[in-house]
C-alpha cells in the first residue's frame, strides 16, 4: 500500500549536525512512520550521505547528478508514492504534529495544490538587530494566526496576483495530482529549472515557479498557522556581504519567474544601462550609511539585472 505523506529532502553537501537535527524532527513525528516514507535526494554530494535512518520502515536515498535545488526536488517528486509530498530542506525542524496537520488540511481544502506555515528561526550565533528587516530573504516568516487562501479564476477578470503568503520552499506541502502537473510543464524546461539554487548560486525562484505553476492551473494556494517549522540559520547566512548576495539574486530571479509566467510588470530595459541605473540606486540609496541600505541597494542592481535579461 501507497504511504499517506511523501517527505522529500533535498540535500547537497549538507551540514551533518542539521541534517541531523532535521531526522530527529522527522523522528518525532505523531503521524506513525508506517503511513509516511522518507526520500533523501543526495544532489551531487561531494561524498556519501551517511545518517542513521533505521528506525524508518520506508527510506530511499535518490541519488541526482544534475546539480540544483528544482532538479533534486523533482528527483523527489517522480520516485515519490504519497498522496500528498512535503520538501523538507536540510536545516528544518518539523513540529511533532506536522505530518499529521497536512493530511488534516489538505483534507478539509481537497481544492488546494500547495500549503505552507511558520518558518522560525533558531540562529546559530544571536544576529544583529538589522537583521531582521532581511527575514523574509532568509525564508523566515510568521504571518499570524489567520488562514489565508488564493485561487484565481480567470473568469472574473480580476489581475493574476502572486499572493504574499504563498508557500516557501521550507515545508511547502502539495497535493500529488498537483506535483505530478507541476513537473510535466517544468520537465523540458532549461530556464525555469535553473531558476533555484545551483552550487554556489542563489538564484531563490523555485517556490515561487511551485505557486505560479499552480495557480495558472486552477489550484489554490494557503498559509496555515498549524504548519510549524523551526529553520536553523548558519553564522555565515547573518552577514551583510552573504544578505547582500542574496537579496540582488533573489530580486533578479523574481523577475524572472514572474516572466516565465507571463506576468510582466516591469519594462525590459538595455544591457548597457544596467551600470548607470546601479550607479543612480547608489545614490538614491546611500548605501553607505548602513547595512539594511547597502543591501536593498544591492536588490536594486538585481532588479535591474532581471530587467535586462528580459526577453524582447
Amino acid at each position: 500500500m501507497n504511504p499517506l505523506i511523501s517527505v522529500i529532502i533535498p540535500t547537497h553537501n549538507p551540514n551533518l549536525a542539521r541534517l541531523e537535527r532535521t531526522i530527529a524532527g522527522l523522528r518525532s513525528q505523531s503521524l506513525p512512520n508506517t503511513q509516511w516514507e522518507l526520500l533523501i535526494v543526495d544532489n551531487a554530494s561531494d561524498c556519501p550521505i551517511e545518517i542513521d535512518t533505521d528506525w524508518h520502515p520506508n527510506v530511499r536515498i535518490i541519488q541526482e547528478n544534475q546539480l540544483g535545488l528544482t532538479r533534486a526536488r523533482l528527483a523527489g517528486i517522480q520516485a515519490s508514492r504519497g498522496q500528498y509530498l512535503v520538501f523538507v530542506d536540510d536545516d528544518n525542524v518539523l513540529e511533532a504534529n506536522y505530518l499529521n496537520q497536512i493530511v488534516d488540511i489538505f483534507q478539509a481544502h481537497f481544492t488546494l495544490g500547495a500549503i505552507g506555515g511558520k518558518s522560525l528561526p533558531e540562529f546559530e550565533i544571536e544576529p544583529e538587530p538589522w537583521v531582521k528587516a532581511f527575514w523574509g530573504c532568509l525564508a523566515l516568516r510568521d504571518l499570524g494566526e489567520t488562514e489565508q487562501v488564493y485561487f484565481y479564476d480567470p473568469k472574473t477578470g480580476d489581475t493574476k496576483q502572486y499572493p504574499d503568503f504563498a508557500p516557501i520552499g521550507a515545508g511547502m506541502a502539495l497535493q500529488r495530482t498537483a506535483a505530478l502537473q507541476y513537473v510535466q510543464t517544468i520537465v523540458d524546461n532549461p530556464a525555469r529549472l535553473a531558476l533555484d539554487r545551483t552550487g554556489r548560486s542563489l538564484q531563490s525562484g523555485g517556490d515561487c515557479d511551485i505557486n505560479l505553476t499552480l495557480i495558472n492551473l486552477g489550484w489554490g494556494v494557503g498559509y496555515f498557522p498549524q504548519l510549524e517549522l523551526t529553520h536553523l540559520i548558519s553564522a555565515n547566512r547573518l552577514t551583510k556581504a552573504y544578505l547582500a548576495r542574496l537579496n540582488r539574486s533573489i530580486a533578479k530571479s523574481w523577475i524572472q519567474v514572474l516572466d516565465a509566467h507571463q506576468i510582466r510588470p516591469w519594462r525590459k530595459i538595455s544591457r548597457w544601462s544596467v551600470f548607470l541605473r546601479q550607479l543612480k540606486a547608489f545614490v538614491s540609496y546611500q548605501p553607505w550609511k548602513s547595512p539594511i541600505e547597502y543591501i536593498r541597494w544591492q536588490g536594486a542592481c538585481g532588479a535591474f539585472e532581471g530587467q535586462s535579461l528580459l526577453p524582447d
